[in-house]
């Protein structure tokens, strides 16, 4: 059997779960090509007006695994008890892929993390493993070692950071956003490549010790619902001091980042901020012209020259 991933939303935060978990119990994987413009148009075909632009190159990925595989994994992801809900994008992904495309040869299939209905994680991927054939104790150790690996690579992914960030002098930026945003080929990447060209250090505000920045962002704000927007936030108050600027990222119309990036901007006055909204539209420059004057005003502070 092989399973298809899509290479967008989740997939940036558990690929090696993921890819761990299947490898585990001896099931083949093929991911979905990067993102492009002709994945975003397909997306935007199947999506409706009112997603966002993540969620539409969701779509695009998934259909671009038909013919590809046998099934393709969509998890359902709700509600992580004490450390905060999802937006329900993650729960109702996998029946609205189930009903977009049934009309296709496309097959699904899932995992439910839910802890408000008592459905933990590690349950959710052994009841899966055995949906796939396998016995509860090998579902249950496929998960186990799956998970340490995604938590060592995790661990890494934080030191290499941070050495980076100890170990230069450039200016450097935090840069705000989901981790499907920020390292997506096609919407994320680009502004991570243009901080570096303008000599630069991007800081990924997803490089965090989950648990500890899931408690500091009540330094900033105490009431925020949403996990992963409670890490990012607790992002701000691990690197406020270590970094000269933050550019919050935006997928339009995202309702939990257009609220979460405004209470920032009231709320952390300290450090130049700018706010990047994405959209579908093609054209960089002025993404690109954004960058350029806001590391330029960064620069002109750190010299002296500009005083805000």
């Amino acid at each position: 059997m092989t399973i298809g991933i899509p290479r967008a939303l989740l997939y940036y935060r558990y690929a090696v779960l993921w890819e761990t978990f299947f490898d585990e119990l001896g099931v083949e994987t093929v991911l979905s090509p990067r993102s492009n413009k002709e994945i975003q148009d397909t997306g935007d075909r199947y999506a409706i007006d009112e997603s966002c632009l993540s969620s539409k190159l969701f779509l695009g990925h998934v259909a671009s695994l038909e013919g590809q595989c046998d099934a393709v994994f969509v998890p359902r992801i709700a509600d992580f008890g004490e450390s905060g809900i999802m937006c329900p994008r993650f729960e109702a992904l996998y029946d609205l892929c189930v009903n977009t495309f049934r009309q296709t040869s496309l097959s699904f299939i899932t995992c439910d993390v839910d802890l408000h209905e008592k459905k933990p994680e590690s349950e959710a991927y052994t009841l899966l493993g055995m949906d796939l054939g396998h016995s509860r104790e090998e579902s249950a150790a496929a998960y186990q070692k799956a998970h340490e690996a995604w938590k060592a690579q995790w661990q890494e992914k934080i030191e290499k950071q941070e050495a980076a960030l100890t170990a230069t002098d450039k200016i450097s930026v935090l840069v705000v956003g989901h981790e499907y945003n920020l390292y997506d080929e096609y919407i994320g990447m680009p502004i991570l490549k243009g901080i570096h060209r303008l000599d630069a250090l991007a800081v990924c505000a997803d490089t965090v010790d989950i648990k500890k920045a899931q408690t500091d962002y009540q330094k900033i704000c105490e009431r925020v619902p949403w996990m992963i927007s409670r890490e990012l936030v607790g992002s701000i108050v691990k690197y406020r001091e270590q970094v000269d600027g933050i550019i919050l990222l935006t997928a339009f119309p995202c309702g939990p980042d257009s609220m979460i990036n405004e209470m920032i901007i009231r709320r952390v006055t300290d450090k130049p901020i700018l706010n990047l909204l994405l959209d579908s539209q093609d054209a960089s420059a002025g993404v690109e012209t954004r960058l350029e004057s806001f590391i330029d005003i960064i620069r002109f502070r750190k010299e002296g020259n500009l005083h805000v």
